[in-house]
């Protein structure tokens, strides 16, 4: 079989049989080892995981007017690539035991699901903000440090939350040192106006008057940290706890 070559010839080397052979024999040539220390295989989350016999869990405890009796939230977590530096903590579980039995129904149904999208994988953390806009049609109610919760639901959404932090699932932003400082001269100089004392008071004069929760009284409820610490300052609603101002 003629083969017309259309460019020009600069070379030639004439192929025995033999070295067609030797070289279909020849091993292929392997890549060079890397030095780089083995790294430990990254386990996602997802739905076939296993459950292990041990998990490690923490139990919070839930006191709310609307239930006689106090609620125990438990939340379990698994241990994903345990010993490496990859090494995470996801919540795999949670029960809620109460002895009130009035509501056994749908916090067994609430728990199965919960559960369900935790072993799912993958950002779990959109449950927090769905929970904690679940209002209760009869009103809601301030927990101890004067939070505001809207439901139960609300508050089991707060637990879980509280747990994410924990664990490191929820990074909650630290307040700065700025911000601090302008809450300490607003709340300095809320205490002034209403006592008419000046904003640096001496340690002789008494302290001014302050709700449960540390803030003055009258104080309402701030939309932003849900805490009783709203406070009317120069015509402007202003939060002693968190900073946030209707007037920007």
């Amino acid at each position: 079989m003629a083969i017309k070559i259309e460019k020009k010839i600069k070379g030639y080397n004439v192929v025995k049989p033999e070295d067609k052979a030797a070289a279909a024999a020849a091993p292929a040539p392997q890549p060079a080892a890397s030095k780089e220390a083995p790294k430990a295989e990254i386990i996602q989350m997802h739905e076939s995981l296993e459950r292990p016999e041990t998990l490690i869990g923490s139990t919070y405890k839930i006191k709310s007017p609307l239930f006689e009796h106090a609620l125990y939230v438990t939340i379990n977590d698994i241990v994903l690539n345990a010993g490496t530096q990859y090494e995470q903590r996801r919540p795999f579980e949670i029960f809620i035991n109460s002895k009130n039995m009035d509501h056994f129904q749908w916090i067994v149904a609430l728990t199965r699901i919960i559960s369900a999208v935790f072993r799912k994988g993958g950002d779990v953390t959109f449950l927090v903000e769905e929970m904690k806009a679940v209002f209760d049609p009869r009103g809601g109610y301030f927990k101890a440090g004067g939070i505001y919760m809207p439901s139960i639901v609300a508050e089991i959404g707060a637990v879980i939350e509280q747990h994410m932090k924990t664990i490191g699932l929820i990074h909650d932003p630290e307040m700065d040192e700025s911000t601090r400082k302008l809450i300490a001269e607003k709340r300095a100089a809320y205490e002034a106006a209403t006592t008419g004392k000046s904003a640096a008071p001496a340690a002789t004069e008494t302290k001014p008057e302050t709700n449960a929760n540390g803030f003055p009284p009258g104080a309402t409820l701030c939309a932003k940290c849900n805490t009783q610490a709203l406070v009317l300052m120069d015509g402007c609603q202003t939060c002693l706890n968190c900073g946030y101002s209707k007037c920007g």
